[in-house]
């Protein structure tokens, strides 16, 4: 039997708006990581979650040492590598790059989709932004190569002391283990495919255990995401400039509106990132708060029965009680 999440949240969020000193004096991060991880379950399968208020020491995780499936969330680290390299002056953001017509990947990201002739080129700012806001995996799979390959940025992570988060493929051979495809997920590839088996496009939301549970790569914890978060934010991996370019950036992602933004106060400053993958749901990012204070926050989810649908409102229950345990500890 499903448990109205809705329901559930409502009423825990009212008795933190009817006692907020005693909510803020006596409840801590570990009483609301139980409550989370109990609403959410029933809905989510799996939950994941790390979130940290910024210049606190305080964390909420629940599952947060637990390995997830990144999805598209994976780019924040791709965007990390790449502007290292920026800021070590072996690249600009104003370089221009070759975007080759035959090496477009499926997906729903403007590139492919808008620019079906040959003879593109785009600056790397202009491939960050997409890669980031539409999610486009032509535009990832660039700014991977750019950024040296998996190993290049799983290499960075490990110099800032991230153990826990690895980047393995480009999201064209991805794309293909997850499909079955006989080759890396190009637009031509997909489209023969397709042509000989329809049922291709009905698997993108159907749940895939076995890529989930049994391909360990392309996977982060929450508390590794957060820290890369963190690292972002604190200037610890990359400079002020580059750090204020990708939050930017961040801030004007289109996807994901169902996720973590859905439940928030209309105009919340949101910067992050999703990530979605057969029945994996994911966001991550940072989430400002009406007093100006703000919080980073990673939710992750797999192992679920229930549509994207209801994972995206798992998501959104969950970001709008910590968004109010945060705002009533003020």
């Amino acid at each position: 039997m499903k448990i109205n999440l809705a329901l559930c949240s409502t009423i825990f969020i009212s008795s933190l708006m009817a006692g907020q000193p005693a909510f803020a004096n006596d409840h801590n991060s570990k009483d609301v990581s139980a409550k989370l991880e109990t609403i959410s379950q029933k809905l989510v399968g799996r939950l994941g979650l790390a979130a940290q208020e910024i210049g606190s020491d305080e964390r909420i995780t629940v599952n947060g040492d637990e390995k997830f499936v990144m999805a598209s969330t994976y780019k924040v680290a791709i965007a990390v590598a790449l502007l290292e390299r920026i800021d070590k002056g072996e690249l600009k953001l104003s370089d221009l790059i070759d975007v080759p017509q035959e090496t477009m990947v499926t997906g729903d990201g403007a590139i492919a989709v808008n620019f079906v002739h040959p003879g593109i080129k785009l600056s790397i700012a202009n491939l960050i932004e997409p890669m980031i806001t539409l999610s486009d995996n032509t535009a990832t799979d660039i700014c991977l190569k750019l950024a040296g390959g998996p190993e290049a940025v799983t290499k960075v992570m490990r110099n800032i002391g991230i153990t826990d988060l690895r980047v393995d493929r480009y999201t064209s051979e991805i794309l293909r283990d997850f499909y079955g495809l006989p080759d890396k997920a190009y637009s031509s590839v997909l489209a023969k495919a397709l042509a000989e088996d329809p049922s291709l496009a009905a698997k993108q939301p159907l749940r895939n255990l076995k890529f989930e549970q049994e391909d360990l790569r392309d996977q982060s914890s929450p508390n590794a995401m957060l820290e890369l978060l963190l690292a972002i934010d604190s200037g610890k991996v990359l400079s002020a400039q580059s750090s204020e370019f990708l939050i930017d950036v961040m801030s004007r992602t289109r996807t994901g509106a169902g996720r973590l933004k859905a439940l928030l106060p209309k105009g919340t400053p949101v910067a992050h990132k999703t990530g979605t993958i057969g029945g994996v749901a994911n966001d991550v990012g940072f989430i400002t708060l009406p007093d100006g204070r703000r919080f980073a926050i990673v939710v992750y989810t797999k192992s679920s029965t229930t549509s994207e649908a209801e994972r995206d409102r798992a998501i959104a229950e969950v970001t709008r009680i910590l968004f109010d345990f945060y705002y009533l500890k003020s």
